[in-house]
């Protein structure tokens, strides 16, 4: 792979290596060698993945190292990280006859990970799998950090595991068959590391993006490889969410409340988020005292790459319900992280209803 550059997700045990460079899916089955005994696999991917051509070049790559890969393409889109998806994995696995030195490997954006991943966690109480990223917002955040899931009608990932994956392998040439549309919702979450965690990183972001969104080679390294560093810390603090990580969700709690009100696949998660996040600004102004300046130039960032920055015509009660639901809530009660700065975030907390109302209504539109 061409100028690989590596980082290591520092779990002890549970240690791996995020590797990102330009052609990595031709050293898939050379980097699998080296960490799997076994030689039968099972290739999870969409067919969106397929039809670009991504599924042969992997494949071609894992037979090359010896290995027996079984197949397995899915409906793009994300009510396919669905319970009945879900069932199809693990009778692919078993048609396969996987056992537990086998592993899956993940070709795919946000919705093929997290599926892949719990598909992996619950097939015979556990066997393991490599992340393939292939969407931006997937190698930035969804296929780093061991959560693996499925949505629900209710609400988004509200059943999964924790599962960390045993290498994660980033080809930044993969981008250029990105849809600009998802390349945008992906760097919602690119966005979102500035304002919680690196303030000098969010001003970079605003001083390039005309190169980010050209997919300027060096840009989007840089992009990649901060948000990697950025999660792997936090995960390493925080492997299973009981404290730091939470700050990982700023603008989720809305967020997925919106992708689960408006039915999966209206918007796209990073759309939401960049919503959602517009959104705990706004709170985090009453809140915390936060320059409503910082939320400024998140809306101006967030128009600049093309993400929605408001929830106008959107019904309040729907909403807030669904985020009754949300992971983070605790008797019923929504729950936010909320800014204190550019670069600096508090944990989750409770905002008292009204308050979660007002600023719905008048920040509808931002």
């Amino acid at each position: 792979m061409q100028n690989a550059e590596t980082i290591l997700v520092d779990l002890g045990a549970r240690a791996y290596e995020i590797e990102v460079g330009v052609g990595g899916l031709s050293r898939l089955g050379e980097g699998c060698s080296a960490r799997f005994r076994s030689r039968s696999c099972l290739v999870v991917t969409d067919a969106h993945v397929a039809q670009a051509g991504h599924l042969s070049k992997a494949v071609a790559s894992l037979k090359a190292a010896g290995f027996h890969c079984v197949e397995h393409v899915l409906p793009a889109g994300e009510a396919t990280k669905s319970v009945a998806s879900l069932a199809g994995l693990w009778e692919a696995a078993i048609t396969a006859k996987l056992d537990r030195r086998a592993f899956v490997v993940a070709l795919g954006g946000g919705v093929v990970g997290d599926l892949a991943g719990f598909a992996a966690a619950s097939y015979l109480r556990g066997i393991d799998f490599v992340q393939v990223p292939t969407t931006l917002l997937a190698m930035v955040d969804s296929a780093v950090g061991g959560k693996t899931g499925i949505n629900l009608p209710q609400g988004k990932n509200l059943v999964g595991a924790f599962h960390q994956p045993k290498w994660v392998l980033v080809d930044l040439s993969v981008l250029q068959t990105l849809p600009r549309r998802e390349f945008c919702a992906g760097m919602a979450e690119v966005v979102k590391y500035g304002v919680i965690r690196d303030a000098e990183f969010f001003d970079w972001l605003a001083d390039s993006v005309p190169g980010i969104l050209a997919l300027d080679p060096a840009a989007l390294r840089r992009v990649v490889l901060r948000s990697c560093a950025l999660k792997a810390e936090v995960v390493k603090a925080d492997e299973r969410e009981g404290g730091l990580r939470a700050i990982l969700n700023y603008g989720h709690t809305l967020g997925h409340a919106i992708e689960a009100v408006s039915g999966y696949g209206h918007w796209l998660h990073g759309e939401a988020i960049a919503m959602g996040m517009v959104y705990a600004s706004r709170l985090s102004e009453r809140v915390c005292g936060l320059p409503p300046e910082a939320t400024a130039r998140q809306i101006d960032l967030f128009r600049r790459l093309d993400l929605p920055v408001s929830w106008e015509g959107m019904s309040w009660a729907p909403l807030a319900e669904a985020m009754t639901l949300d992971k983070k809530a605790e008797d019923a009660q929504p729950r936010f992280v909320l800014a204190e700065a550019l670069g600096r975030v508090g944990l989750p907390q409770g905002v008292a209803l009204q308050l979660l109302h007002e600023v719905f209504q008048a920040g509808a539109g931002a």
